[in-house]
């Protein structure tokens, strides 16, 4: 028995240092494929200077940030400034540690595993307002309270679509979520219309939401550089601000990572060409790409066209959805 449970804390412990690890890789080179792939739409070549074809860029971001000096803004409150940055990115990497990457792969099962994940994202918009806040800056200022507004806004459609999907899965176990959509692609709940006809309308809205909980574009009003500087950011220097951009990328992923075992089956894939981990991460590549490619897509919305969007379009829509959904259930 004392075995077992060194033998599990082990495994926790190497599974924690291996998704911190798989975090730092996704935040440096999709911040790479954030340069590179508007540069493939533009006809540019994006960064080549550092290593071949640029690959070394994020490094070099990396030790530059290192680099640099904390500094802290008088007037600013210097425990909460600090804190900010730890405590946005813990969040993103404890959701990472919920996350099922294939049949056998994951740091926890835990039976209330979706409802975790939202629960720790909850916190990492709490430190991104409190950032702002500590910082003394009348431009972080008033990113922390449109975080706090944009946050309100969009969790209520995106929870809308999760009480939906579970309601036709009876589940929150992320692993049970998966498993129920094996067998090909029409067990997918994106296409399963027998459980409701509007489910490729819920991916829909899960998408536009999880971009705007991640704050990308054109969602960004957190950072809006056009017109706060850097948002609730301005005021953050080396690793500081590097943390906030490393845990934007991780929410991103984490996003992703839960819209791939919500409504694209996981690890799930009809042709078995590949072990399921495969599977999973061409899902949820796919997913960060599509993110990107929005971003430079579509301009910057104004926020009362982020606020208008959520309150008349999404949240009625998503209403609509659970309605036709809990009939739908009942009926079959």
């Amino acid at each position: 028995m004392p075995h077992d449970w060194l033998w599990e804390t082990v495994r926790l412990l190497l599974y924690l240092v291996g998704l911190i690890g798989f975090a730092a890789f996704n935040a440096a080179y999709l911040s790479l494929l954030e340069r590179k792939e508007p540069a493939w739409f533009q006809l540019r070549r994006g960064p080549t200077e550092a290593g071949p074809l640029g690959l070394l860029q994020p490094v070099a971001d990396g030790i530059k940030l290192l680099g640099k000096q904390l500094l802290v803004q008088g007037g600013a409150d210097v425990l909460l400034f600090k804190i900010a940055p730890v405590a946005v990115v813990i969040p993103s990497i404890m959701c990472l540690v919920l996350i099922p990457f294939s049949e056998t792969m994951g740091a926890r099962d835990i039976s209330l595993g979706l409802l975790a994940v939202y629960s720790f994202a909850a916190i990492n918009v709490l430190a991104t307002m409190l950032g702002g806040w500590a910082s003394h800056n009348k431009y972080s200022s008033i990113a922390a309270a449109r975080v706090v507004a944009q946050n309100i806004a969009y969790e209520i459609p995106l929870l809308l679509v999760i009480i939906a999907l579970v309601m036709v899965t009876h589940t929150f176990d992320l692993r049970e979520i998966v498993a129920q959509q094996a067998g090909g692609f029409w067990n997918w709940n994106v296409l399963r219309f027998g459980a409701s006809p509007l489910m490729p309308l819920a991916f829909l809205i899960y998408f536009i939401c999880m971009l705007a909980e991640a704050n990308r574009a054109p969602f960004d009003m957190v950072e809006a550089e056009s017109e706060l500087i850097a948002g609730a950011f301005t005021e953050y220097s080396g690793m500081g601000f590097g943390l906030f951009f490393i845990a934007e990328y991780v929410n991103v992923v984490v996003g992703s990572s839960i819209g791939a075992v919500l409504f694209l089956g996981g690890w799930h894939c009809p042709f078995g060409l590949l072990p399921g981990l495969h599977w999973f991460l061409i899902k949820l590549y796919l997913l960060c790409f599509a993110v990107i490619w929005v971003r430079w897509t579509f301009p910057r919305t104004q926020i009362y066209g982020l606020l208008n969007l959520s309150w008349k379009v999404l949240i009625p829509l998503a209403l609509a959805h659970l309605i036709v959904t809990a009939v739908t259930v009942k009926l079959v």
